[in-house]
This record gives C-alpha cells, structure tokens and sequence, in this order.
C-alpha cells in the first residue's frame, strides 16, 4: 500500500490527539506558556502600533459575533488577526529552538482564541489545540528548514493554526488535508521581514496568517479542496526547495513542547544567555560604564547571523523598537546600562539616548570559529555552534580602559528548557507586563482561570477577562 500522504498524516495526528494525550507536565507547561502570552497580548493593547491595527479593522468592519480586546466585536478571522498581533507585538513571547531554523509556538493562539468562540469549546479541548499546533510547528522547523531557503518560519503557521483549528472547528480528515494544503500553497513569507533595516512588519506577519488560515479552514470546512500532494506532488516542496518530508506521524507525540522556551528578557531569544551572563559580570564586579573600552562577545552561528551582523545584515544602525530588539549590540549595551530589558528599553527615548548609542559601538560580536561557510563544516568545527541548539553557549568579555577584563560563560540561562520558569516567575512577569493595563483584581482573575483551565467547561470566562474596555478608534482620513 502506498504511504499516506503528509497532509493527511498530519490531519489524522491533529484529529485523533486527544487531552489524555498530552501528559501531566506538558499540561503544566501549555498553561505556563499561556499565560506568558497573555501578559503580552494585554501589554501590547497601549502600544502605537496595535492602534493602526486597530484603527484599519474598525474602518473594515464596525462590530462582529467575535470578542476580542479594544474593539466592539469582529468577525472570526479579523479576530485571530487582532489575537495574533496583540501576542506577537511586544516581540516576548516563546520560542522553539531546531538546529537550523526557529519559530514562536504562541504564534498559535491568537487563531485558536477565536476560534473557540465559533463553537463552545472546554479548557481542556483548547488546551488540546494548542498542544496540537505547537507540536506541528516545531516539527516542521525541525524537519523542513525553510529559512535556509529565505522563506522566513511563519511559513510554519500555515499548517500549525489549521491543525489546532481542525477540532476546534469539527473539520474532518479530509477537509483538514485540503486546508493544509490551500494554506501551505497560498501563504509564503519571506525571511526578509526580519532582515536588516527591520520594519513593523516583523511583529505583524504571523497575524495575517491568522487572518488568511482561519478563511481557509472555513473555505475547507464548506468543501473547498486544495493541494493534498502539497510535499510529494509536482512544483511541491520537494521539488521546489528540495525538502523531502517523509515524517511518520502516526508515531507523533508531543515530545517538544517541553522543549520551547519563555524569555526572561524582552530581546531576540538566541540573546538571552549573552545578557545573564552580561549581567552577572556587571552586578558581580559593579562595573562604571564609563570605564569600559570594549565588550567582546563570542556566541553561536545562528545568534551571529540573525543579530550579531552576519548574514541578516548590519545591527549596529538602531533607531526604532525592531532594529533595537534584534541588535545583539544594542542589547547588550542596554542591559549594561539599565540592569534590564524590558518593554520600556524600547521606548524612542531610550533608544536613541547618546549613553547606549555610544556603548552599542564598543560591543562586538563574532563565533567560535572564524570561518562561517560551509555552514556544515563551521558548525562542526564551532564549539559554541555544534552545542546548538541544545545549548545556548555565549561568552562575554568587558575590558576596561585600564586594560583590565572580566569574563563569563553561560551554556543556557533562565526560561531555557533545562531552567524552565516556575509559576511563581511566569506569574512575576505576567504581573509586570499588565500593571498598567488591567487591575490587581482581574490579572488574579486571568491567572486563576488559565491555572485551572482544564477545569473549565467553556472559553467564555477567559475571553471575557481579555476583553479589556473598548474605545474608538477612527481611521485615518482617505
């Protein structure tokens, strides 16, 4: 017999898992997880550039059946727009680690928000969907490394949002198989949009994803078909990118949920070892800025390419919040100077001060290894790039102007998957992000209801709870 084809391998996976599945610990970690997210999403809702967002679906549309935050009411997929943006914003969410490429998991949940307003669903079968996307994404980075081939990692959401969608929406096998397809044919971001000069458009890109895979799974649930063979068939990703998925997803559990991480700084996650260990030199050895000559930073390929200057372009140039959180240089000198990264390390004010623009100069960043390409071969002869993504290996070296240094190494650091937060952390963070956007009274209550999720029997309560009060948002002016 021949082999089933990988959509429908992976709609059979997405349709037969059910919440017995997922195992105490990933149960825990989904929730954690959750929560993280939502300190983003409520965060985000002041934020300037959610407000254009906003302004744009009120002039589309004035109200609609799907409550979100800010805004009256929307349709269903202008919802998981708004869900997504609102998460993916404040650029601090989580992130899955593959050897070549990345993605962030909580990508997911905005569309799966919404849709568990288009039926009723339980916290347990939301916590189910999300297991379900996250598990389908990280797969495919770790299987399918587009970035290699310049098609940025939300190319991923494409088949993780319909997937965690597929029960939520009482799809079938066959109707999840053509929606894997149409979205897979249909949505394909290049890696540009994370590319030095980096845009706004980089915390947006997965939300029209959202947008585009809530259509499509409607389209599919009405009958639409679309390209089944989307992996094996003619002009398919084999042949295009010359990627032969040939994964086995009847054996398919939910191993590398455990495996994404949460930041504990408001910066690009391959950053995040190099700050703690930044960090602990600063506090340890209670270093005058003003006395610092250089900061030497060692790290791996994947951190040197995408924020260090290497082949995603010059991260010295930082004048706005997406240059600055994906500048290795601007990061380190903020920390240094502030002792934290947090939203508020993003403000114009901040970024364009003359104390961190002098310091980002004198930081420099470079590999293991001096040689980058083939990038097999670096990678193997790189000690701190072999080790990912495993580890995140960074070492960081402050020489002052006497010519003194002081030195540190870290191989992981706080919210990595071998230091994971505890609830106490994530409810901290989640508690710092949201201090100006809801009361005491409410976070507790969100809090609450995303502990005992799997208690209850309908999303409404914590859905009502985002729901932060609605004001006007006028377009502008045609």
């Amino acid at each position: 017999m021949d082999k089933e084809l990988q959509n429908y391998q992976i709609a059979g996976f997405s349709l037969q898992k059910r919440y017995s599945d997922l195992g105490t610990d990933n149960i825990d970690q989904l929730k954690r997880h959750l929560l993280d997210s939502m300190g983003s999403l409520l965060h985000a809702t002041q934020k300037p550039s959610i407000a254009k967002l906003a302004r744009q679906l009120s002039f589309l549309e004035k109200s609609g059946p799907c409550k979100v935050p800010l805004l009256p009411g929307l349709s269903f997929d202008r919802a998981a727009q708004l869900y997504t943006a609102l998460i993916r914003y404040p650029d601090f969410m989580d992130n899955y680690m593959g050897k070549e490429a990345t993605c962030h998991p909580s990508d997911n949940i905005g569309v799966l928000l919404a849709a568990s307003q288009l039926r009723k669903t339980s916290g347990k079968e939301f916590l189910t969907a999300m297991a379900i996307s996250y598990q389908v994404e990280c797969r495919l980075v770790e299987e399918i490394p587009v970035m290699m081939e310049g098609m940025d990692h939300t190319l991923f959401l494409a088949y993780s949002m319909v997937a965690g969608m597929a029960q939520l929406l009482g799809l079938t096998k066959e109707q999840t198989a053509h929606a894997l397809g149409i979205s897979g044919c249909s949505i394909s971001p290049l890696v540009t949009s994370r590319a030095s000069y980096t845009y706004e458009w980089k915390g947006f890109a997965s939300s029209l994803e959202a947008l585009n895979s809530m259509n499509i799974a409607l389209l599919a649930r009405e009958g639409m078909t679309g390209p089944i063979a989307l992996f094996e068939g003619p002009k398919g990703f084999k042949e295009i990118f010359d990627m032969n998925l040939e994964y086995d997803w009847s054996k398919e559990s939910f191993d590398l949920v455990r495996k994404c991480v949460l930041k504990r700084y408001n910066a690009e996650v391959h950053s995040q070892s190099t700050i703690e260990a930044l960090l602990e030199l600063r506090d340890q050895h209670s270093i005058d800025p003003r006395e610092i000559e250089k900061i030497d930073i060692t790290t791996f390929l994947t951190a040197y390419h995408i924020i260090g200057s290497g082949a995603y372009g010059d991260r010295k140039k930082v004048e706005t919040k997406e240059q600055a959180d994906h500048s290795l240089f601007y990061l380190v000198a903020v920390a240094f100077l502030d002792g934290d990264i947090y939203p508020e390390q993003f403000e114009p004010a901040r970024i364009k001060r003359k104390d961190v623009q002098d310091l980002l100069q004198k930081v420099f960043v470079k590999t293991g290894f001096p040689l980058h390409k083939p990038l097999k071969l670096a990678g193997v002869l790189d000690p701190y790039t072999e080790a990912y993504p495993d580890k995140l290996r960074a070492r960081v070296e402050i020489t002052l102007k006497n010519g003194k240094t002081f030195t540190c190494e870290k191989e992981d650091c706080h919210g990595f998957f071998t230091r994971p937060f505890d609830w106490d952390y994530t409810i901290e963070k989640f508690k710092r992000l949201t201090r100006d956007t809801v009361n005491e009274k409410r976070r507790n209550e969100i809090i609450d209801t995303i502990q005992r999720l799997d208690k209850e029997e309908d999303m409404s309560k914590l859905i009502g709870l985002l729901c932060i009060e609605s004001k006007s948002y006028e377009p502008v002016t045609v």
